[in-house]
């Protein structure tokens, strides 16, 4: 009885071993998929991280955010991160006031036609065309980071499930050598029991 138990423990392991190796698997592969997608796609808009007199402008904690990568290529999710966050949306804010697209363009939008044709009226409505593509860049670039991070995190979960596998082949080869050494005393038994009727 106890053998059969512990044959079907270690068979149902080692079912739940094949799902663990097939999840790491197809993880491995997201997180393959995934790092070339972001890779090639923001390899494509051959943006070169900012080096030198464009890192000496910006604010103390925005250029130390940015001097890791400078004059790379911006081609992971964590440079996208720090360029979208470190430098698009500072150039924004200098350009604003700190204001964001909506105020921006909420002001425009109540400019009577004639105050949109006045230098100030079509100097706002360039910031708000620039906060718009700057926004959109931002979005774009932060899209990426987001996708990298889903890659790295499927990378991370098909480590853990090629080791849970690993670990619950250990404990099937362990439990089919129990269910071996208890079958072993019951034969035993009805060897002896065959040797005592004869």
């Amino acid at each position: 009885m106890r053998s059969a138990f512990d044959k079907l423990i270690s068979w149902t392991g080692l079912a739940l071993a094949a799902v663990l190796f097939t999840a790491g698997g197809l993880l491995t592969w997201a997180n393959i998929f995934i790092g070339d997608q972001v890779h090639d796609q923001l390899a494509m808009q051959d943006i070169t991280m900012p080096a030198g007199d464009a890192l000496a402008d910006l604010p103390k904690a925005d250029a130390k955010a940015l001097e890791p990568y400078a004059g790379s290529t911006l081609d992971t999710g964590a440079e996208a991160k720090a360029f979208a966050d470190h430098y698009i949306l500072v150039h924004m804010n200098a350009a604003s006031d700190g204001r964001t697209y909506e105020e921006v363009s909420g002001q425009y939008i109540a400019l009577s036609d004639a105050d949109k044709a006045t230098p100030d009226g079509q100097a706002l409505g360039q910031l708000r065309q620039t906060l718009f593509m700057g926004d959109t860049l931002r979005g774009l670039l932060l899209y990426g980071y987001a996708f990298a991070t889903i890659g790295t995190i499927a990378g991370i979960a098909a480590y853990v499930s090629f080791g849970a596998g690993v670990v619950l082949l250990v404990l099937v080869a362990l439990g089919l050598w129990h269910a071996r050494r208890a079958e072993k005393p019951a034969e035993r038994l009805v060897a002896e029991r065959v040797v005592q009727m004869a």
